[in-house]
């Protein structure tokens, strides 16, 4: 029977000094004793001293003070780029899983129309929503607007919007995905990512050539070929290395991890020691190129 043993070998020091968070508190954590400063979400005042209520990290606009959880649900704002799974299928309407506290919603009139008609959306089209999408089909979505409940309303009017065909959707935390001006990124190694908000990340082979003509309902149901799915498999390895190890998500910190991971094989990705290897000089190519 096959065993995998491992060996204790001498590893290179790295040094992490530069990687030290003073922005990072824990409940109890006196951010300021300054008077100056107003109380925002995580925070509360105990003896004129501003304190943490939550783990997470310290946030500042100008004299308001706020901290955000390292862990929690995804709260949405407007313009954010989500990721998610229909749920159900109702009058006029989809509830979408999107990782935040209630379903988000999806509108008939909040879609693309097959062919891309612009025209108020009849009963027919009422009653061939599940043509369009149904229970279990995974969508990237926009965030349109939200409820005074908190609830998200979504739309996808836009081509670079809509179904998603064959790929992997890796679940993290909102709070490992940094804001960025676009989240849908078609990396040189041959496959592409969406980074949604809500911490929902999918990973697919760049498609060839954008099918237009089916307004964002349109998936290839072609067979994946073996070394596209070798790359999305080393990048899914990739990205829970980085979340494990607590570092932001974007397009460049993903490239980083993933071309340092070209001497390991995909399935040794995710050994403790490989990953801390992997996660460190993935943290000084950052630091390099941010210095």
């Amino acid at each position: 029977m096959a065993a995998d043993m491992r060996l204790p070998t001498i590893r290179k020091p790295v040094s992490i000094s530069a990687f030290d968070r003073k922005d990072l508190v824990v409940p109890g954590d006196v951010i300021t004793s300054d008077t100056g400063f107003m109380r925002g979400h995580g925070t509360y005042v105990d003896e004129d001293k501003l304190t943490a209520s939550v783990a997470g990290e310290v946030q500042r606009v100008d004299k308001l003070i706020c901290v955000r959880p390292l862990k929690t649900r995804f709260n949405g704002e407007v313009g954010d780029v989500v990721v998610g799974r229909i749920t159900e299928v109702q009058q006029k309407r989809w509830k979408v899983e999107t990782n935040s506290r209630l379903d988000s919603v999806l509108l008939l009139s909040s879609v693309n129309l097959p062919g891309g008609e612009l025209r108020r959306r009849s009963a027919e089209d009422e009653l061939t929503m599940r043509e369009y999408l149904q229970e279990g089909d995974l969508i990237s979505a926009e965030v349109q607007s939200v409820f005074s409940d908190g609830a998200l309303s979504l739309h996808t009017r836009s081509l670079k919007y809509g179904k998603l065909g064959q790929g992997v959707l890796v679940q993290l935390s909102p709070s490992l995905i940094k804001r960025q001006k676009t989240h849908f990124h078609n990396l040189p190694c041959g496959a592409s990512i969406i980074l949604g908000n809500n911490g929902f990340v999918w990973l697919y082979p760049t498609p060839g050539q954008q099918e237009e003509e089916a307004g964002g309902f349109y998936t290839s149901l072609e067979p994946v070929n073996l070394s596209d799915r070798e790359v999305i498999s080393r990048l899914r390895n990739c990205l829970l290395a980085l979340a494990a190890h607590k570092v932001l998500l974007y397009d460049t910190s993903v490239l980083y991890c993933y071309e340092s991971s070209l001497q390991h094989q995909v399935k040794d990705i995710l050994k403790p020691e490989v990953m801390e290897e992997i996660v460190m000089l993935t943290q000084q190519k950052l630091f390099e190129q941010e210095g």
